[in-house]
């Protein structure tokens, strides 16, 4: 795999308070690496490391080969950044600012313009492009500030929060973009939405008060959920007996009654997250319980990430 992002022990502190704690990782061309944390975490602070935009107390990151610290121009130049809040100038246009951002990148002429028109679409500003960006929503603050990371056609892009403010359709539509982008990339997006995760990330990384406590994909993370291979049996009448009977199954560790439309759900824990879906069935058939459906739950990155973070 090649490496385009590395980590090396970034640490930072403000006064007495450590921010990130001795942080690292990599991320190679085609990872979407999803950074998850409680607020306060240390997530944007790792970011702006990340980017040349604070400086860290100790340690470094490595850009496509380039040292943040020992060559900041060269390792910005692979950088596309979507900063906390998308900070632009509130009395420019989209495309004001958009050509502004393509002179500072040292585009000139119909390299410029046809830069800024790929933006434009990909992003989907046509329709506020001349508004003062003071006067725009906070949907299209973001889309804004999403096109110009993707002006320069950077190989690395740094998102923290890139959905932010945006409806389902416009989220539907960045996360579309990121998939399209990620397999020439590395990406890192900082998310407090747990679908944004099962969306588009092929790693997640879950820190809380500055120190990385998990690195791995969403899979294995919700592999670690008591929900991981539980069986959601839906039955008609009554289910005293079914529960029973599927209580006493070797794999099962727990069955739970749940409320469901016109009748009752049953959820089948099994014993140290294994499959047991082939016992159950076999039980359901031959039983001969009304079902009407019968599925197995993935787990659930949310009950992991209350477990990891303390929450």
């Amino acid at each position: 795999m090649d490496v385009m992002i590395e980590a090396r022990g970034l640490s930072r502190r403000f006064g007495p308070i450590v921010a990130v704690d001795d942080v690292s990782f990599s991320v190679g061309r085609g990872e979407v690496l999803g950074f998850l944390g409680p607020n306060g975490a240390g997530k944007s602070t790792t970011m702006k490391m990340l980017t040349g935009f604070l400086a860290p107390t100790s340690g470094t990151a490595v850009i496509c080969g380039d040292d943040i610290r020992l060559k900041p121009v060269a390792a910005k130049r692979h950088i596309g950044y979507l900063p906390e809040g998308a900070p632009a100038y509130p009395d420019m246009t989209p495309r004001g600012f958009l050509e502004f951002i393509a002179a500072i990148r040292g585009f000139r002429g119909a390299e410029a313009k046809n830069r800024i028109e790929q933006v434009i679409e990909s992003a989907d500003l046509r329709t506020v492009l001349e508004q003062p960006i003071d006067t725009l929503s906070k949907g299209f603050k973001r889309r804004v500030g999403l096109a110009q990371a993707l002006l320069h056609d950077p190989e690395v892009l740094i998102l923290d929060e890139p959905t932010d403010g945006l409806d389902p359709n416009q989220k539907h539509e960045v996360r579309a973009l990121i998939n399209v982008l990620a397999p020439q990339k590395a990406i890192v997006i900082s998310t407090h939405l747990l679908e944004e995760v099962d969306a588009i990330c092929t790693r997640a990384i879950v820190i809380a008060s500055g120190r990385l406590l998990a690195d791995a994909t969403p899979f294995e993370l919700a592999a670690r959920s008591r929900h991981h291979n539980a069986v959601h049996i839906d039955l008609t009448g009554d289910v005293t007996d079914a529960a029973l009977s599927l209580k006493r199954l070797p794999g099962v560790s727990s069955v739970e009654e749940l409320a469901a439309d016109d009748g009752t759900a049953l959820l089948v824990f099994p014993r140290e997250g294994k499959s047991i879906l082939g016992e159950v069935t076999d039980l359901v058939r031959t039983a001969g319980w009304p079902i009407r459906s019968l599925h197995v739950e993935r787990g659930r990155l949310d009950e992991v990430f209350r477990s990891i973070t303390g929450g």
